[in-house]
């Protein structure tokens, strides 16, 4: 025995990688039969895979110029990392996008722009961009409710991203005065933070689910009477990445933490079919948004992404008939997804944004509707010059997603789906969120935030207005194409937006829940 632990140890470094790659090449040949390449070509195969592995990483930082990736370039992420750190987010030397490319967006300034007088808030605070509408007023709902920031941290649940992912955003948007929505795998400790939260459901009821796997409306009362952080209610009927597919929330990931969350039991699958069971027809879904905003007082909305659009229709008609419905609607781009979703879904199913938000706000238009609904938009919307387009269409909110998982360390990597993400936010990984340092990274969504703000307001102004809800069609150009080179916002979709109702930004501030206390309603 001493002689062959003294010839192992008198073997050198080489020698043992030698022999590990010996092994390698033995194991490949001999016994690999699931990996082609790797048993075709032992040892060197490996190198395939480990390039693959790395591959999103490789054409990041190497290969891609600063425009070309998606679903954010390197400009946009870099924007946001600079935004959020509070450092320069300027650009040097003119831009070096292609702005003759269809579909670039051309904001029009005026020869003299907005001045602000002396008292104006935003003097006082720059970011200062409340919503120029109220949820719920039109309904008359109990507890109306005006977003005091037009940018907001869109449905992401727990589970999707971690506990501390959650728990950052959360204290980051009542840094920011913002919102925050949960996503729909329930309340969770992460989101009691302080901010104000909008609380979202799907067709799996996680957080008002009853023991039969059906909504609970007894358990959406308790919910919101005991958390009365929770400014209104959204149902999700489909989303950007995968719109009409439900999903399987393996048993083996359910936590008894997560099992309480959600409502669920402990170790058992868990499905989330395709379409509700609490209505199946629009005005069953019509009478369960009252039914909702009556029990809770709180204003109610729905979420989708757009396809056809005869069911809408049909929404928009019958509301104009009965005076009810919900109080705003978030219209989900099919650009867009935090989470995972199949190729097919991600890359064909639902209308990109523009195209679906233009399709419904026109339905609502032509009922008249459009003053009486807040218009959220979600998808690829975190920037101040895609904010201007959408406002211009006829949003009055936008979410972000991504967009905020980037301010507090996302990096890109498009394994969200794999429980390997690097940075911590989207992997419910102990070790790996561990890298998430909650008061800084709370800071930096709030500093996105922020210089959002204070950025879309200056091209607000810019523009000669004071309130970006002010923006027209006309106020935005697009590139067509080389024949007719730009068109207005409203000769590209077809139809002109609703004037919004609006005084002065002072107005906003004393209407605006800031700080804990609403001043007043209007």
């Amino acid at each position: 025995m001493e002689n062959i632990l003294h010839f192992l140890g008198s073997i050198s470094w080489w020698m043992w990688i030698i022999i590990a790659f010996i092994l390698v090449a033995i194991r490949d040949v001999f016994f690999n039969r699931r990996h082609t390449i790797s048993h075709n070509f032992p040892i060197v195969g490996h190198l395939r895979y480990l390039l693959e592995s790395i591959g999103p990483e490789i054409r990041q930082y190497f290969v891609a110029n600063n425009r070309e990736e998606l679903p954010f370039n390197r400009i946009e992420r870099g924007w946001v990392y600079a935004s959020s750190k509070n450092e320069n987010n300027y650009e040097g030397f003119g831009t070096d996008r292609d702005i003759y490319l269809h579909q670039h967006i051309f904001v029009k300034n005026n020869m003299i722009p907005f001045v602000m007088d002396k008292e104006h808030p935003n003097r006082e605070d720059k970011s200062f961009l409340a919503c120029a509408k109220v949820m719920g007023l039109y309904n008359k709902r109990a507890k109306p409710y005006r977003p005091a920031s037009v940018i907001n941290v869109s449905a992401m649940s727990f589970g999707s991203l971690s506990a501390r992912a959650v728990e950052s955003l959360n204290i980051g948007i009542q840094k920011a005065h913002a919102y925050h929505n949960t996503g729909e795998g329930g309340l969770s400790p992460y989101h009691s933070n302080g901010g104000d939260v909008i609380f979202h459901f799907g067709t799996g009821y996680f957080g008002v689910r009853g023991e039969d796997g059906n909504f609970s409306m007894d358990k959406m009362k308790k919910l919101v009477s005991n958390n009365p952080f929770i400014r209104a209610i959204e149902i999700k009927l489909s989303q950007g990445a995968k719109p009409g597919k439900g999903g399987v929330l393996p048993g083996a990931k359910i936590t008894p933490e997560i099992a309480k969350i959600r409502g669920v039991q402990v170790g058992k699958d868990v499905l989330s079919p395709s379409a509700h069971t609490a209505f199946s027809t629009i005005p069953e879904l019509l009478q369960f948004i009252e039914d909702i905003a009556t029990a809770t007082g709180l204003p109610v909305g729905i979420k989708a992404a757009i396809g056809k659009t005869d069911q809408w229709e049909l929404l928009a008609k019958l509301m104009a008939e009965t005076n009810r419905g919900p109080d705003f609607i978030t219209i989900d781009g099919g650009e867009g997804g935090t989470g995972a979703a199949p190729p097919s879904f991600a890359d064909h199913v639902s209308l990109p944004w523009v195209y679906g938000f233009t399709a419904i706000y026109k339905i609502f238009q032509k009922q008249n509707l459009t003053d009486r609904v807040v218009f959220i938009g979600s998808g690829k919307l975190g920037f101040p010059a895609k904010a201007a387009m959408a406002f211009a269409m006829g949003v009055d909110c936008i979410n972000v997603a991504r967009e905020a998982m980037m301010s507090i360390g996302c990096i890109q990597a498009q394994v969200c789906h794999t429980n390997k993400c690097p940075s911590g936010i989207a992997t419910q990984s102990k070790w790996l969120q561990k890298g998430i340092d909650i008061p800084l990274k709370s800071d930096r969504l709030a500093q996105y935030f922020k210089t959002f703000k204070k950025e879309f307001t200056e091209i607000t102004h810019a523009a000669g207005y004071e309130h970006p809800c002010q923006f027209t069609m006309q106020d935005v150009d697009l590139n067509v194409d080389d024949g007719e080179l730009t068109k207005t916002l409203e000769q590209s979709f077809k139809y002109t937006k609703t004037p919004v109702e609006y005084t002065c930004a002072q107005d906003l501030k004393d209407c605006t829940y800031l700080g804990g206390n609403y001043n007043k309603i209007p």
